[in-house]
């Protein structure tokens, strides 16, 4: 499988474009083109028709195919350097530039789900999502339609991570709330009985002291806890302690979205990340590839570093709306293209073994 990602180049450079623009509206055509081009299933090689015309892109006009032909032609777009160098925005391009490392496409995706690796985790291995997020908190979706949406997935768990109640940007769920989502998610699991597993999490909030914005009685509650940071993630400090005291909380189960990056916006926590990955081997906690397509996070050559320190991997779409959950599909491919093995990725387990799992560290 060839290493160029020809569509994650274009998109990047018409999302440039786009900013470079005097108005947003001005660059609305051009980031929503970039999207369009992201999401292709297909390399933009392959709509090259034989006559050298280019196959229609569904939102893609004549101004952002010229970028198109040009990156085709030459790897790059004169065009778009052009107009970066003329927006009064410039430097703040060329930052963003640097914060889009290790995104894939969803045409990256596809070709890495289909390509020939032994013993990697697949789609079909994929048994449940553990990190979603309902109507409960932020999210779109109601309980019984991420239980229906997950059942249509072929999935046999999903865990309900809704925010927890210090991230109130999020709208987290209160304590009180927490109880009456179990009472809910109780009575679907007696209707799912033998088919599917809904699972009581929280997406709990790591403060910058490495703290957990819970306390243990109240972690002792939930199967299912994902720890993530949502703060200080544009400083160049290094957070080590933080990363690591984290892990070292009793109850939390997977260190989610742990950089908490966001595409050409914000490089996420700054780490000495062989420790933190040491310390969640040690206690046992897995480390998330967040498939959001803005989040990656951890892509695939950091995730080859908490391969190597010997963790274990949850692969989650972070899914807010029902087409959403396609982003453990991104996950699944970050996963693959780090060689880690099915094994250690507890979304292939069981419902029982997870359960289990789940338990321990109760």
């Amino acid at each position: 499988m060839s290493n160029e990602d020809t569509n994650a180049v274009v998109g990047a450079l018409l999302r440039d474009l786009a900013a470079a623009q005097p108005s947003k509206r001005a660059g609305f055509g051009y980031k929503r083109a970039a999207n369009a081009v992201l999401n292709l299933d297909r390399p933009i090689e392959s709509l090259v028709e034989s006559d050298g015309s280019l196959r229609k892109i569904p939102h893609v006009g004549p101004k952002s195919e010229e970028v198109i032909r040009e990156v085709l032609s030459s790897g790059g777009s004169p065009t778009v350097e052009r107009a970066v160098q003329r927006s009064e925005r410039a430097a703040e391009l060329e930052k963003a530039r640097t914060l889009r490392e290790h995104f894939l496409s969803r045409a990256r995706v596809v070709a890495a789900l289909n390509s020939n690796m032994a013993h990697a985790p697949a789609v079909a291995d994929y048994h449940g999502d553990l990190q979603v997020h309902s109507t409960w908190s932020d999210g779109s979706q109601t309980l019984e339609e991420l239980a229906e949406a997950s059942l249509a997935r072929g999935y046999q768990f999903c865990g309900i991570t809704d925010h927890s109640y210090g991230l109130p940007i999020a709208h987290g769920v209160s304590m009180a709330d927490l109880a009456e989502q179990h009472r809910e998610i109780d009575l679907l699991n007696r209707r799912y009985r033998g088919r599917f597993r809904l699972i009581k999490g929280i997406e709990a909030n790591i403060r910058s002291d490495g703290s957990i914005d819970m306390t243990p009685d109240e972690l002792a509650t939930l199967e299912l806890v994902v720890a993530a940071p949502h703060s200080t993630l544009r400083s160049a400090a290094d957070q080590t302690s933080r990363m690591v005291a984290a892990v070292r909380t009793r109850g939390v189960h997977i260190l989610g979205h742990p950089r908490g990056r966001l595409y050409g916006k914000r490089p996420g926590v700054h780490a000495t990340w062989r420790h933190v990955f040491e310390a969640a081997a040690e206690a046992g906690v897995a480390i998330e590839i967040d498939g959001d397509p803005w989040r990656q996070d951890v892509d695939y050559s950091l995730a080859r570093r908490a391969l190597s320190a010997g963790c274990v991997f949850a692969l989650d779409s972070d899914a807010h709306s029902p087409p959403e959950l396609r982003g453990a599909e991104t996950a699944i491919a970050h996963a693959r293209l780090a060689g880690i093995p099915r094994q250690r990725v507890i979304n292939c387990w069981d419902t029982d073994r997870l359960l289990a799992w789940l338990s321990e560290r109760a």
